[in-house]
């Protein structure tokens, strides 16, 4: 069963990575690492199209982002309030009085921009029986980055879990052996046990299943075999080889017990400098809540 999930996951994303769903937001490219590591390579062709998606999120419309992405429908969020656009571009801001809070603002501002292009990435490649942990609508939130719920459509148990750790940063290398591999590490060891189950149940309650049962189907979350790693990293340009993708996750096979296949790396080369990308896929987002927001006023 094992097998085929990751068969099909890697045939999923390869579809997406061709385009022949039509034109993602995010391109995902298999690309070799090691022995111990599965790779994947994002990149983004169409900014303005992927800032679109990251707008309708920004606004608390995940589920119809997610409707969006599936039927290739074109983008425009369900009718909202006047507040809520606020809010939303207020999130895409960078706010403080002092170099410190003006650098944690734009840390985190950029946090959930990423978490968001993670969370299409995997929507992109996604079942109907896959249930996806939304985006943290207010980028200071803390707890789980992601979290991808596999359900056989028959048996309706947990087929397969992965726990996601997405990290923009500047130095990729550091924070994926001092945050990334220390949360997997203690997800490794069951010692956020309490938390990943709690986030499980939310998500198989959206299969049908509630209760107590939901409870049961949820325990394999806990089980190894069952369960992948995907760490997701912005990288500068010089990571572009399978040598230093290698250098770039060295240490992941300290998740002993677990195949190739279940420690998945992927990068996001950001060519220049990585807070001006993400400046300016903040400014689209801004800008495409502006027009969705005329529109909704013209319509009136």
């Amino acid at each position: 069963m094992t097998n085929e999930f990751f068969s099909e996951r890697t045939e999923a994303s390869e579809v997406t990575s061709k385009g022949a769903l039509g034109l993602p937001a995010i391109f995902s490219q298999a690309v070799d690492v090691d022995d111990h590591v599965t790779g994947y390579l994002w990149s983004v062709d169409e900014i303005n199209e992927l800032a679109k998606i990251i707008a309708v999120i920004a606004l608390g419309q995940a589920e119809h982002a997610a409707e969006i992405i599936k039927e290739l429908d074109s983008i425009v969020p369900v009718r909202s309030r006047a507040e809520f656009y606020q809010e939303a571009r207020e999130q895409l801001r960078i706010r403080g009085t002092t170099t410190n809070q003006i650098e944690v603002s734009r840390y985190h501002r950029d946090g959930f921009l990423f978490e968001c292009m993670s969370w299409i990435e995997a929507r992109q490649a996604s079942t109907e029986d896959t249930y996806l942990k939304d985006p943290h609508i207010s980028s200071t939130t803390q707890g789980l980055d992601g979290l991808i719920i596999q359900m056989d459509p028959e048996e309706k148990v947990v087929l397969h879990t992965t726990i996601c750790e997405d990290k923009c940063t500047q130095n990729p290398r550091d924070t994926f052996r001092d945050k990334v591999m220390i949360a997997f590490n203690e997800h490794h060891l069951n010692k956020r046990g309490r938390d990943l189950l709690a986030n499980a149940v939310s998500l198989i309650k959206q299969s049908g299943l509630t209760g107590t049962a939901a409870i049961f189907a949820a325990e394999r979350v806990h089980n190894k075999t069952h369960r992948t790693y995907r760490a997701a990293l912005t990288v500068n340009s010089d990571i572009c080889t399978a040598e230093e993708r290698q250098k770039l996750f060295k240490g992941y096979d300290g998740l002993t017990d677990i195949s190739q296949a279940q420690r998945i790396g992927a990068t996001f080369i950001v060519t220049g400098n990585l807070r001006d990308w993400f400046q300016e896929l903040a400014d689209h987002v801004i800008q495409s809540l502006d027009e969705f927001e005329k529109m909704e006023v013209a319509d009136v």
